[in-house]
C-alpha cells in the first residue's frame, strides 16, 4: 500500500477571547470562514490524502458496489388525497431527489408533476416545502440552493405542468396555507436583506397574503410583532375555512403560542394561548371548538379542546378530550372526524383511534416493531395512508379504510437483502444514576456474543427528538459483514415525553453523556463487543454527544464518527441554526 503523508499542519493564529475574566485561545478561528481561499486549500489537502487512502483499500470497490445495490430500490412517500386525486413522490433508487407524481385513482398510472432533479444543472437546487392547494390544482413548492436554509417559493399549475411567473422570496422555515378557492395563500417570511441590521436578519418575522398571479411586492401584510422581534409565525387555515390560525414560536423552545382570527376578518388576532407555558399543536376544529395536542400539565401529552367563542380568552378553559396515558403521544391527526394518535411505546410506534369526544375506538395493529414516518389524511376522508419502516424493512405504504377497518399494503419495495437472517431486539440497561434506558440491537440471528463483534453505537439525545426504528441501506452492508448496530434512546430525546427531554437539557446535559457511556459499558459487559471493536457515531447534537464521550471515556471506544458536530459551545450560537 502507498505510504501516505499527513497534510500540512493548520496555521495557528493569536486570537484570544476573554470570557468573564478568562482568556480562551481560538487559534483556528480562520477556519470559520468556509469560503476563504485558505480554508478551501486546507480542506482540499485533507480530502486528497483521505480519499486516496480510502480508494486504495482492497475492500473499497466491493463495498461501493454492494452499497450501490442496496440503495437501488424504489422509495415512496405516503399518498395525499387532494380534489379526488392522489399525490405522492417516488425515487427510482439512485436519483438525487424524489419525483412528485399525481394519479387519478389508487389503481391509476402515476404521471409526473415535478422532477426536482431538473431544477439545476449541477444538482445543487433542492426541493423543500411542498403544499398542494385544496383541490390539487396548484402546488406551492420551495427551492433551496446549495444546501441553504433560505428558499424561494414557486407555484406550479399541476394540470398544465408549468410554473406561474411569480416567485416568493426571503423565506426560511416557511409555512404555506392556501385558500380553498385558489385565490392565493398565506405565508410567513423574514425581512428582505438590507432592510434590517445584519444581526436582525433572522428576526422580525411576518405573515403575508400572496394573491395568485401577482408580484410579491403587492403581497399584503397580515401580521407582525415588532415589539417582540424574535417571534416567528406559521399560518394555517382551518379545514372549514372559518379561521386563520398562527403557530407562534421562538427559536428551538418547545413552548409556543397560538393566535387566531376569523378568516374573513381584517381585525386584530386573538392571542388565545399566549402564556408561553407549554407546547400546543393546533389539530383542527369543529366550528368554534379548537382541538390541541399539548403537554400542558401532561409531560406525556394529552388532547384538549377550547371553545373560542367564550366571552374572553381567559374564559376559554380547556376541556380534556384524551387524558395523558402511560406512553408519550408522538403525533396526532384528525382523519374521518376521529383522532388518530401515534404513541411511543418504548421508542416504537403504536397507533390508536379515538372519537372527537375522547372515546376509544380501536388500535390499528402495525406490521412489526417499527416506526410511522408519515401519516396523511383529512377530517373528511374515510381513508388514511401510513408510511411505515423498521430496521430491516424499507418504507412500505399502507392504506387504512375507516369504513371496513382493513389495513392493506399498497407499496412494498424489495431490497436485495435477506432480512430473515437478521433480527432486531430491544434491551434495557441502567445509566449512572440508575435510570432505565432502552437500546435497540440489530444483528445476524444466532450471533455469538463473545466480545468479538464489530459494533456501531448510535445516539442523539436532544431537542425532544426520538430515535425510533429506521431503515438505512448503508447499515445493511455492515450487518452482512458481522456487525452489530445499536441505538441508545438517551435522555434529551422525546421517547418518554417532556420530563425525559428536560432531563437531558441545560445543567442536566451530563445525563445524556452518562446514558451513552453506560450503553457502551453494557455492550462490553454483556460480551456483545469490546472497546477496541466499539465505534460510536452521532451527528449535529449527536456530534456533541460522541465528542464529549470520547473526551470523558477515551478507553471505552475504539473509533468515533463525529459528524457535523455542535462542539464550539462558546460560539455555536453565532452560526446557521445555532442562533435559534
Amino acid at each position: 500500500m502507498t505510504n501516505y503523508s499527513y497534510p500540512p499542519p493548520a496555521r495557528k493564529s493569536d486570537v484570544v477571547d476573554n470570557y468573564h475574566g478568562t482568556d480562551v485561545p481560538d487559534p483556528y478561528r480562520w477556519l470559520e470562514d468556509p469560503d476563504s481561499d485558505e480554508t478551501h486549500a486546507w480542506v482540499q489537502a485533507h480530502n486528497e490524502i483521505t480519499f486516496s487512502y480510502l480508494h486504495d483499500l482492497p475492500a473499497h470497490a466491493k463495498l461501493k458496489e454492494r452499497l450501490t445495490e442496496l440503495w437501488d430500490y424504489p422509495r415512496y412517500s405516503a399518498l395525499m388525497q387532494r380534489g379526488g386525486c392522489y399525490f405522492s413522490s417516488k425515487n427510482d433508487g439512485l436519483q438525487n431527489q424524489a419525483v412528485l407524481y399525481m394519479q387519478a385513482a389508487l389503481d391509476s398510472e402515476p404521471v409526473p408533476v415535478l422532477d426536482p432533479n431538473t431544477l439545476s444543472e449541477d444538482g445543487t437546487a433542492a426541493l423543500t416545502t411542498q403544499v398542494y392547494s385544496h383541490d390539487g390544482k396548484y402546488l406551492a413548492y420551495g427551492v433551496s440552493q446549495a444546501g441553504s436554509d433560505w428558499q424561494e417559493i414557486r407555484i406550479r399549475d399541476v394540470n398544465a405542468s408549468r410554473d406561474l411567473t411569480e416567485t416568493v422570496r426571503w423565506c426560511k422555515f416557511t409555512s404555506i396555507a392556501w385558500r380553498h378557492d385558489n385565490s392565493g395563500f398565506f405565508y410567513n417570511r423574514l425581512p428582505e436583506p438590507g432592510t434590517v441590521a445584519e444581526e436582525d436578519q433572522h428576526n422580525f418575522g411576518k405573515v403575508f397574503w400572496h394573491a395568485l398571479g401577482t408580484d410579491q411586492a403587492e403581497d399584503a401584510l397580515i401580521y407582525e410583532r415588532p415589539d417582540a422581534k424574535e417571534l416567528n409565525f406559521n399560518p394555517s387555515v382551518a379545514e372549514d375555512e372559518s379561521y386563520l390560525v398562527l403557530h407562534v414560536w421562538h427559536g428551538t423552545d418547545r413552548r409556543n403560542r397560538i393566535y387566531y382570527r376569523p378568516l374573513e376578518s381584517d381585525g386584530d388576532f386573538v392571542r388565545l394561548l399566549d402564556e408561553h407555558d407549554a407546547r400546543y399543536e393546533f389539530l383542527g376544529n369543529q366550528g368554534s371548538l379548537f382541538f390541541f395536542h399539548t403537554d400542558l400539565e401532561a409531560p406525556l401529552g394529552r388532547i384538549i379542546a377550547i371553545d373560542v367563542k367564550q366571552s374572553a380568552p381567559d374564559d376559554a378553559a380547556p376541556r380534556e378530550i384524551v387524558a395523558q396515558g402511560q406512553a408519550a403521544i408522538h403525533f396526532v391527526s384528525i382523519v374521518n372526524q376521529q383522532l388518530v394518535i401515534g404513541v411511543l411505546h418504548h421508542a416504537r410506534h403504536r397507533l390508536y383511534v379515538y372519537t372527537l369526544e375522547g372515546d376509544f375506538v380501536r388500535e390499528i395493529e402495525l406490521p412489526e416493531l417499527g416506526s410511522i414516518v408519515e401519516l396523511t389524511g383529512k377530517p373528511d376522508h374515510a381513508e388514511m395512508f401510513i408510511a411505515f419502516q423498521s430496521f430491516l424493512a424499507p418504507t412500505s405504504i399502507i392504506r387504512f379504510d375507516f369504513n371496513t377497518g382493513e389495513l392493506s399494503q399498497l407499496r412494498a419495495p424489495q431490497v436485495p437483502f435477506d432480512a430473515a437472517t437478521f433480527e432486531s431486539r430491544q434491551v434495557f440497561y441502567q445509566s449512572k444514576d440508575g435510570t432505565r434506558i432502552p437500546m435497540f440491537l440489530v444483528h445476524k440471528r444466532g450471533m455469538q456474543m463473545d466480545g468479538e463483534n464489530p459494533t456501531l453505537l448510535y445516539g442523539y439525545g436532544g431537542f425532544n427528538i426520538s430515535l425510533t426504528p429506521m431503515f438505512n441501506p448503508s447499515r445493511l452492508a455492515f450487518l452482512e459483514k458481522g456487525g452489530v448496530f445499536a441505538v441508545a434512546n438517551l435522555r434529551g430525546g422525546g421517547e418518554y415525553g417532556e420530563e425525559w427531554h428536560a432531563a437531558g437539557t441545560l445543567e442536566r446535559k451530563q445525563n445524556v453523556f452518562d446514558d451513552f457511556i453506560a450503553a457502551g459499558e453494557w455492550l462490553s459487559e454483556n460480551a456483545v463487543t469490546r472497546p477496541e471493536k466499539l465505534a460510536i457515531m452521532g451527528g449535529s447534537n449527536g456530534g456533541l454527544l460522541v465528542a464529549a464521550c470520547m473526551l470523558q471515556r477515551p478507553e471505552l471506544f475504539g473509533a468515533v464518527v463525529c459528524a457535523v458536530p455542535v462542539i464550539d459551545m462558546l460560539r455555536y450560537h453565532m452560526f446557521t441554526l445555532g442562533r435559534y
